[in-house]
C-alpha cells in the first residue's frame, strides 16, 4: 500500500534565508499548500516583500543567524505569533569564491558563521522545541558541494560538509523521537550565488523551484538524503566505487574541477561577492 503524504495544511513552516532563491521558490511552494509561512532574513525590506507578494498571514521579519541570541529570539517571535514551530529549514547561506590562499581570514570566519554555525544553532534550537510534543521535521540546506571538493571555494565545501555531517550525527540523536531530519544536496542553483558560473557537462543547472520541489516532496514522503537532480546521488554513489585517481579524472573531463574555480574572478560575481560580504553583521561585530 503507498504511503499517505504528509499534510502540511496548518503547518507552521520558518525559513531562514528566505526573501530571495531557494528560500522564496519554498515559501511559495509550501504557502500553496496551506502552510502557516515566517521568513527571516537580513534584508529587511525583500523579506517584508516576499512575505507581502504571498499574503498578508506570512510573517517576514529580519534575522541576522549568526547572532544566535537574536535567532532565538526570532524563532520566540515565530511562536508567539503563530503556534509552535512544526518546520524549520536552515537555508541562510553564501558561497564567496576564492582559491584558498587568497581569502581573507574574515571571509574565512563569515563563511563558517552564517553556513555551520548558525546552521547549528537553528537545528539545537528547533530540536529543544519539537522533542518534547514528539513532533517536528528539521531540514538543512546543504550543497552537493557537502560530498565533494571543488576548487576555488574550500571554506565553502568546508562549511556545506559540515552541515552533512551535522545532519547525520543529529538524524540518529532523534531516532525514535518523533522529529525528522531532511538534509538537502543540490548542484547548481540558478540563483544570484551562482553568477559567473557555467554548467556542468553531465548534469545542467537547476532552479530554485526545483529545489523547493525537492523540499516540499521531503516534507511530505520524509526522507534524509534530498538529492536535486535526484542523479546527483547516483553519480556520486558510481564515483565513489572506484580509487581516488580515477574519480578525479571522471571529475576533471566532466569538467567539475572548474566548475567553481573559472568563476574565482568573474565580473558578473561582483554584485554578489560585495553583497556576501555585508551577510553576517554579528560575526563581524565578534572579529
Amino acid at each position: 500500500m503507498p504511503r499517505q503524504p504528509r499534510s502540511l495544511e496548518g503547518k507552521v513552516v520558518v525559513i531562514t534565508g528566505g526573501a530571495q532563491g531557494i528560500g522564496a521558490a519554498t515559501a511559495t511552494v509550501l504557502h500553496r499548500l496551506g502552510a502557516r509561512v515566517a521568513l527571516g532574513d537580513l534584508d529587511r525590506v525583500r523579506v517584508e516583500k516576499t512575505a507581502g507578494e504571498l499574503g498578508p498571514e506570512v510573517l517576514g521579519l529580519p534575522l541576522d543567524v549568526t547572532d544566535t541570541d537574536a535567532f532565538t529570539a526570532f524563532l520566540d517571535e515565530i511562536e508567539r505569533r503563530l503556534g509552535p514551530i512544526d518546520v524549520l529549514i536552515n537555508n541562510a547561506g553564501i558561497m564567496p569564491l576564492a582559491l584558498l590562499e587568497e581569502e581573507d581570514d574574515a571571509t574565512t570566519r563569515r563563511v563558517l558563521e552564517l553556513n555551520l554555525h548558525a546552521v547549528v544553532h537553528g537545528t539545537r534550537q528547533a530540536m529543544r522545541r519539537m522533542k518534547p510534543r514528539r513532533s517536528g521535521h528539521i531540514v538543512n540546506v546543504a550543497s552537493m558541494a557537502g560530498k565533494s571538493g571543488f576548487p576555488g571555494a574550500a571554506t565553502y565545501c568546508a562549511s556545506k560538509h559540515a552541515v552533512v555531517g551535522l545532519s547525520e550525527a543529529v538524524h540518529l540523536e532523534l531516532r525514535g523521537s518523533g522529529v525528522d531530519v531532511s538534509c538537502v544536496m543540490p548542484g547548481v542553483v540558478r540563483t544570484e550565488m551562482a553568477s559567473g558560473l557555467g554548467e556542468a557537462r553531465l548534469f545542467k543547472s537547476v532552479t530554485p523551484e526545483e529545489v523547493a520541489g525537492a523540499i516540499a516532496a521531503a516534507l511530505r514522503y520524509p526522507k534524509f538524503d534530498v538529492f536535486v537532480p535526484k542523479a546527483l546521488d547516483f553519480t556520486g554513489r558510481i564515483t565513489r566505487l572506484f580509487p581516488r585517481a580515477v574519480s578525479e579524472w571522471f571529475v576533471r573531463v566532466l569538467g567539475g574541477d572548474q566548475l567553481l574555480a573559472s568563476a574565482v574572478h568573474s565580473p558578473e560575481r561582483t554584485e554578489y561577492e560585495s553583497r556576501a560580504a555585508r551577510s553576517a553583521p554579528a560575526a563581524e561585530h565578534r572579529e
